[in-house]
């Protein structure tokens, strides 16, 4: 499917593509699975998320149809366009009005605790990748709901702990003012203190409200701080790198570490402004045969030069699985929500850009995360080539501990 950046609409309905035979055989079958993915279309996380995540599902869609001709998959897309209440009125009329069994994506974390009553209230399903608040398997979780390629306590131990163990000690924090940033500003201080780290101090700033963040950077450099810790993500990451550059933060000795850093951000930034920052990401295209695999398959549905990131990669993954569950339950005990979100907890997951894993009790996927430094412009061999792994996490240990997340219908 190929959208508009110009002439799209929030909600427009693009059915997966069908071969004569297949769509044949698709009429006369049970109702179709319909999908919606509501993302970011045309924000500051449209390249985090949007069009490649769209292509990846796409790709998802597809492999599946290939060898499942008589079961008939739809999917709806949709811009929450970073507002709560725009997202959750699209999810509210796709329940009411447009059938839809699945959210995916939801790539904001005020949408996705906000979206849990209406999920659970018609016992839909939702798949999340992008949206990164570790209290959707906390305090937020659901019976419905999976969180899929990371979250904030995933990122911010991976990256905290790594970086203080190797000297940096001093953080000070520049933090988006929503949910995502406040979680992983906490989870980032808790476990650069267990390291014997300290923060110094942080600043919050209003989401979405700024291109300008000199007076930010300003405060970090005059604290004495020895890392800068970025609780932000997508355009305004790059904005503040890009300044941090200008200021030559780097030449002075500090250190950037980006709580949810993506290589979206890092090929938009250019190697120049991102070298030498450090981040935790649980996908990365050149990370072994499975990983190259993939994008070789998934390369002529992108944008000349897109490079899927670890959510994008969790689009394809958590479809692929939600696809399969739907085929061994049959399309119409799967769109009991509640039935396909327990059946893929039993199924073990298997996958080309994440490789083998399991979903547990309290929604969370897992599977391994890795600390990755940006290259410099004369180490990288081409595009796309941007990465340099320094260190992995087990699937046993990349993410909180069941115990410890407060998961409320756990307790019952």
């Amino acid at each position: 499917m190929t959208i508009d950046r110009r002439s799209f609409v929030a909600g427009t309905l693009a059915a997966a593509t069908l071969s004569p035979l297949s769509r044949a055989r698709a009429q006369g079958s049970a109702k179709p699975i319909k999908i919606g993915v509501i993302t970011d279309m045309s924000g500051v996380y449209r390249d985090v998320s949007g069009p490649t995540t769209v292509a990846c599902v796409e790709q998802a869609i597809a492999e599946f149809k290939n060898t499942n001709p008589d079961i008939k998959v739809e999917m709806l897309v949709a811009d929450h366009q970073n507002k709560a209440d725009i997202g959750l009125a699209i999810i509210r009329k796709w329940f009411d009005q447009d059938g839809v069994d699945m959210i995916q994506n939801v790539g904001n974390s005020s949408i996705a605790l906000g979206a849990k009553y209406l999920i659970e209230g018609q016992n839909k399903v939702a798949m999340i990748t992008t949206a990164g608040s570790s209290d959707l398997t906390g305090k937020g979780c659901s019976r419905n709901q999976i969180h899929w390629s990371w979250d904030s306590w995933c990122l911010s131990h991976s990256t905290a702990t790594s970086v203080v163990r190797s000297g940096g000690k001093k953080w000070f924090f520049i933090t988006a003012d929503y949910a995502f940033g406040h979680a992983a500003e906490a989870d980032a201080t808790k476990f650069i203190k267990a390291a014997g780290g300290t923060v110094l101090g942080a600043v919050r700033y209003p989401f979405g409200s700024t291109t300008d963040f000199s007076s930010f950077l300003l405060q970090a450099q005059s604290s004495g701080a020895e890392v800068i810790g970025f609780a932000n993500s997508g355009s305004e990451l790059i904005s503040a790198l890009k300044q941090a550059q200008e200021f030559g933060l780097d030449a002075n000795g500090t250190r950037m570490a980006a709580m949810i850093g993506y290589v979206t951000d890092v090929i938009a930034m250019g190697l120049p402004t991102a070298k030498g920052l450090s981040l935790t990401e649980t996908f990365y295209w050149d990370l072994n045969d499975r990983t190259r695999a993939f994008m070789e398959r998934v390369k002529p549905r992108l944008s000349k030069g897109a490079i899927p990131n670890m959510s994008q990669a969790g689009d394809y993954a958590c479809v692929t699985h939600y696809l399969k569950a739907v085929k061994e339950l049959g399309v119409e005990r799967a769109k009991a929500g509640r039935d396909v979100v327990d059946l893929m907890k039993k199924m073990p997951t298997d996958d080309d850009c994440f490789g083998q894993g399991k979903i547990r009790e309290d929604g969370r996927k897992i599977h391994p995360a890795y600390l990755f430094q940006v290259k410099r412009p004369e180490e990288s061999k081409g595009p796309g080539d941007v990465f340099k792994l320094v260190s992995t996490l087990p699937t046993e240990e990349a993410f909180r501990p069941i115990e410890e997340g407060g998961c409320p219908y756990l307790k019952a």
